[in-house]
């Protein structure tokens, strides 16, 4: 059971960084390999500008990190379980049935 303040906040931050869809694929993809943001820009097909704000995001909540490569930052996991975390929670809503929504969805437009 979560009881501590910091629980709830580490809990709160993934959600966070998870609540938006490139968030989301920034995740998925520094889950393959570490990326540089031109390389990441480019694969996601979002600009330089979009994706810096995103990053900048992940890197507040501290999922992502900066690891100085030369002239260049490369920016990877901030722990190699979040990795894990990922691939955990995608076999569990997957294991959801995907024609099931909340009760709520239609009032609080959450599902």
């Amino acid at each position: 059971m979560l009881t501590g303040a910091s629980d709830i906040d580490v809990l709160a931050r993934f959600g966070r960084a998870l609540a938006d869809p490139i968030r989301c694929r920034i995740l998925l993809a520094l889950r393959q390999a570490p990326a540089y943001p031109a390389d990441l820009a480019e694969a996601l097909g979002v600009s330089r500008t979009r994706l810096s704000n995103h990053l900048a995001c992940l890197r507040d909540c501290g999922l992502v990190v900066t690891a100085p490569n030369g002239r260049r930052t490369r920016y990877e996991l901030a722990d190699e379980r979040l990795g894990h975390a990922l691939d955990h929670l995608l076999a569990a809503v997957v294991a959801v049935e995907s024609d099931k929504t909340c009760p709520d969805a239609a009032t609080r437009d959450c599902c």
